[in-house]
């Protein structure tokens, strides 16, 4: 579902994807207060925290938030 998105926003959303259990990622993984899998964010272009999900999450929950920060 989400490299359908990351194809449907391509040039609009940057999808990145992180390894948690890459000790390289630790810091940056504390900085957004990662705590379960899945874990997913939307981050603005300076990196702050936009919007959070924990767990299970539907394409048409991601799809409306996208759609108040993309035109």
């Amino acid at each position: 579902m989400v490299h359908g998105l990351e194809a449907k926003y391509y040039g609009k959303i940057k999808f990145s994807y992180l390894d948690a259990s890459d000790p390289a990622t630790q810091d940056f993984q504390r900085s957004l207060g990662f705590r379960f899998q899945p874990e997913m964010y939307l981050l603005d272009g300076d990196g702050n925290v936009l919007q959070k999900w924990i767990g299970f999450v539907t394409e048409e929950q991601l799809e409306s938030v996208f759609a108040e920060y993309v035109n």
